[in-house]
């Protein structure tokens, strides 16, 4: 029997149903938007700039109002990351010296000591311990002169509210007036001992037997169940610096605090004096300040090298440490600028030109973005998420610097803060992201890191919420929550 013969038009018919049919099917699939849940806390008052560029391909994967630029708090540290390791090799050092300035004449030093740094921003006071040894090695046991504190550069002006109202008074360590010199990240650091109970808690500096500077009142220890009411602020009166302390310590550890210096690089030289009466070295001069060069007649006596620009970027990321970032600033503004910076903000502007020469799609209509600080402290800080994958692209790419850039980065489930250690998998361990998050004047929520694709692949992605006009104030969990379950989301698909 012969087989039936379709005609063309039951062919186009049955074509097309099977096209609706199609159609249909995926009329009925969940639709996928992209940034589904941040586009969600914008239309609830947010802004919002995010972006996610494969790597691989150089395509954008998806993005959102990607130009607009944010407050990005602390993210600004990848920008400073990426400028530092394009300026100095990974293992660059800042050194920090003591000079002889006058004649050596046997156990006597005819002049002055001067403490002179390079800006190096992780200067403790136990390296200052090493510097007092060299001199001691010397054979210097009287300098008739004082200490003369030399800076980089400098003086600098305050640059924010906060560290204004710090050169009068601080009861905390973040908000340090900016030197080139400073020890303990430009902070007084203080042991409180409590060892009897009843007796007055013994208050010292860290490595000095006495603190350089005057202490005003009394902390009591009491009962080891009993609470910790304990409090040290720092006042400036005269132009010089006061410990003021009062309240209750319970018996046990020593506890430790540290408080801002007005003027970090004159407290670096009254500690370093203290030091030096310590190991039997009289000096008969106070300590001052003088910016510029020295007489050629200055010789080097005791030299320290500070921790390589490596390991500096890990405490700087890892744990957001502002002083470390706007002091790598101000070094970048140094190194970089025509004249030395007299704020930050000028060297903030030379980060800013760094940041749009790394655009992805340059133009000479782009502005640089506004960066009054490399710690992001400053909430007039800009950038975009555009801004920030080319920063990330750029380092990618980068072969000779990659490798310590990205290990800049935290994985989630390794975080220092449980706000980043929550979500699946994919978000735990196929992410690496820096945070920056700011709660005035209004909230700021930033990430930006790169993303590991399940082929091994990569991609780098930006995301910055902030309180808008209407809603100032957007919780931190709940821009996590939507920047989290939209990257999750890619994860998923790639």
């Amino acid at each position: 029997m012969a087989r039936p013969q379709h005609s063309k038009a039951h062919s186009f018919t049955a074509t097309l149903s099977r096209a609706c049919a199609v159609l249909l099917l995926a009329c009925a699939l969940p639709a996928h938007a992209d940034f589904a849940a941040l586009r969600k806390l914008q239309s609830q008052g947010a802004q919002v700039t995010a972006a996610i560029y494969d790597l691989d391909d150089g395509k954008l994967v998806q993005t959102l109002n990607p130009a607009q630029r944010l407050a990005p708090a602390s993210v600004t540290k990848i920008a400073v990351t990426a400028a530092t390791l394009d300026a100095w090799p990974a293992d660059k050092v800042f050194k920090t010296r003591l000079l002889g300035l006058g004649v050596q004449q046997q156990n006597l030093l005819q002049g002055s000591l001067v403490l002179q740094s390079e800006g190096d921003a992780t200067l403790d006071h136990e390296s200052l311990w090493l510097l007092a040894a060299q001199l001691k090695g010397e054979g210097i046991d009287t300098v008739s002169g004082g200490i003369i504190v030399n800076p980089a550069y400098g003086p600098l002006t305050c640059d924010n509210q906060d560290r204004c109202e710090a050169m009068e008074r601080s009861d905390t360590a973040y908000n340090v007036p900016l030197a080139a010199l400073g020890i303990d990240y430009g902070t007084w650091c203080v042991d409180v001992r409590s060892d009897t109970v009843g007796a007055n808690a013994a208050i010292r500096g860290c490595g000095v037997a006495r603190l350089p500077v005057p202490v005003e009142g009394e902390i009591k220890t009491v009962a080891a169940n009993q609470k910790n009411t304990f409090w040290v602020e720092r006042v400036t009166r005269d132009g010089g610096d006061v410990l003021r302390v009062g309240g209750n310590i319970p018996q046990g550890e020593p506890q430790r605090v540290f408080r801002a210096m007005s003027s970090p690089a004159i407290g670096a030289g009254l500690t370093l004096r203290e030091m030096l009466g310590e190991l039997g070295i009289k000096v008969a001069g106070p300590v001052s300040l003088r910016y510029g060069a020295l007489s050629e007649s200055a010789r080097i006596v005791a030299e320290i090298e500070g921790l390589a620009l490596r390991e500096q970027l890990g405490r700087m990321m890892r744990y957001s440490n502002n002083y470390i970032a706007d002091l790598l600033t101000l070094n970048l503004g140094a190194a970089r600028l025509s004249q030395p910076p007299a704020q930050l903000a000028d060297a903030g502007r030379a980060l800013a030109d760094y940041v749009a020469s790394l655009h992805l799609s340059p133009s000479a209509q782009l502005k640089p973005p506004r960066l009054l600080s490399g710690s992001g402290l400053t909430p007039e800080n800009e950038l975009s998420a555009d801004d920030l994958i080319g920063l990330l692209a750029h380092q990618y790419r980068k072969t000779s610097t990659f490798p310590v850039f990205y290990g800049q980065f935290v994985v989630p489930r390794q975080a220092p803060f449980a706000f980043v250690r929550q979500g699946n998998a994919d978000w735990l361990d196929r992410v690496t992201l820096k945070t920056g998050t700011m709660n005035d004047p209004r909230s700021v929520c930033g990430i930006a890191g790169y993303l590991r694709k399940k082929n091994g692949g990569w991609m780098a992605f930006a995301v910055i919420v902030n309180g808008g006009p209407k809603l100032k104030r957007i919780p931190l969990y709940k821009a996590m929550e939507a920047a989290r379950d939209d990257i999750q989301d890619v994860l998923a698909r790639y």
